[in-house]
């Protein structure tokens, strides 16, 4: 007997590289708004740094600004454990020397009752995606197209 889906939405990861492993802060409070509406839930979040060695650090999560303020503090202990080793040397092969980056794994949560009804339905996911703004931006601007 298969069991009834459970209501999740579709898992996404990002990986945002920090040159020079400067970091504002600006999209913290976009994110922590992001989570408490109800939009995404973080399941992991990890930060690292690329030494300028080669070596990879792990980084705090409670201030990535440096400023003393407690910016992530939000999200301590957002560890579900799906990153592993290998996925820090995958980030790390990546990375250049200097820089940081922020590894964030999410679910979808606005997505979890469309997903849920189309499994449900016997649907399944087969192929998935995300286009580069840049790359929207460049062929829109080739077309003419208000970007604005």
């Amino acid at each position: 007997m298969i069991d009834e889906p459970t209501e999740a939405g579709p898992i996404d990861y990002v990986i945002v590289e920090f040159p020079g492993s400067r970091m504002t802060g600006e999209g913290i409070p976009l994110l922590v708004d992001l989570v408490d509406r109800g939009i995404i839930r973080i399941i992991d979040l990890m930060f690292v740094k690329k030494e300028t060695d080669g070596s990879v650090v792990g980084m705090e999560i409670a201030d990535m600004t440096g400023d003393g303020q407690l910016d992530l503090a939000v999200f301590e202990g957002a560890a579900s454990g799906l990153l592993g080793q290998d996925d820090l040397d995958e980030v790390a092969a990546v990375l250049e020397p200097g820089n940081s980056a922020g590894i964030f794994i999410y679910e979808n949560l606005w997505a979890a009752p469309f997903a849920t009804a189309l499994r449900r339905g016997g649907a399944q996911l087969v192929a998935s995606g995300r286009i580069p703004i840049e790359a929207v931006v460049e062929v829109l601007d080739s077309l003419g197209a208000d970007t604005d």
